[in-house]
């Protein structure tokens, strides 16, 4: 079950990072079907254990299961082929706009906090929080360690998800998850949806219970202006196509469409 949320922002301490290390030589053999699954699980375990991952982390790799919804979901992406007027009106733009200002309103001194400790404005932060799970409506419901590990060794995009997958066997190793967190098919974590590596790296204990918590909405809000912030995003300059800041959202998500889109829904949510 998902924490309570709370809008209460303590000093934040970032979360423990570690770099990720390059394929190795003798890497795991990928693979396209769910044939040769554990027999890469084992040796992958091998690569794994090298970096750092510890027996929790390796627990849960060997527990994970082949995850054919996520392999489906990832051969089947057609949201981001729309034209940028067909995306606004498939994901519900006008109505992430309406509850995003009225959360602005509600929620200003948590915002404002933000802001001043990262310089991402509310309407950024707001517009990817709207867009990713419907302000936490749903959060995902895969197992984010075998969603994960499975797009590992899938061959399609094997060296993308790789760190990924290193990031939450790391995760399960300090407890930030288990081999039971829920998230989306391709194991983003939490309100925002993080990549598992991500999370590792920007987590942010934003509220000061010694944890983080990407199912808490002050930790994950202070994470994802965290990510923004080390991705480049500058104080006080505009994040509109050709602005400054335009290169950071860039960094959230590589579908061009999805980044207009947050930054025309942060705009308008910001008063714009």
């Amino acid at each position: 079950m998902f924490k309570t949320d709370t809008l209460g922002l303590r000093p934040l301490a970032v979360a423990a990072c570690w770099g990720f290390v390059a394929t190795s030589t003798a890497a795991a053999p990928c693979g396209n079907t769910a044939e040769g699954f554990s027999a890469w699980k084992a040796a992958f375990a091998k690569e794994a254990a090298t970096e750092g991952v510890s027996q929790r982390g390796l627990e849960a790799l060997a527990g994970a299961k082949y995850a054919s919804s996520t392999i489906a979901a990832d051969r089947n992406q057609k949201s981001f082929k729309y034209s940028f007027e067909k995306f606004m009106q498939v994901r519900g733009a006008s109505t992430i706009v309406a509850q995003g200002r009225k959360r602005r309103i509600r929620d200003a001194a948590f915002y404002d906090a933000l802001e001043q400790q990262y310089g991402v404005p509310a309407g950024v932060l707001i517009a990817i929080h709207g867009m990713e799970t419907g302000f936490g409506g749903f959060m995902g419901d895969s197992a984010v360690v075998s969603a994960i590990v499975t797009l590992t060794y899938d061959c399609r995009r094997s060296d993308f998800f790789r760190p990924h997958a290193l990031g939450a066997l790391k995760l399960v190793d300090q407890g930030t998850i288990t081999a039971q967190t829920k998230g989306a098919k391709h194991g983003e974590l939490g309100h925002t949806q993080f990549l598992p590596g991500n999370a590792l790296r920007y987590g942010v204990d934003a509220n000061g219970d010694g944890h983080v918590d990407f199912y808490n909405l002050t930790d994950a809000l202070a994470s994802t202006a965290n990510f923004l912030r080390q991705k480049g995003w500058q104080p006080g300059q505009g994040y509109q196509e050709g602005e400054p800041n335009f290169t950071a959202i860039q960094q959230w998500n590589a579908a061009g469409v999805y980044q207009k889109a947050i930054a025309l829904m942060g705009l308008q949510i910001d008063g714009g």
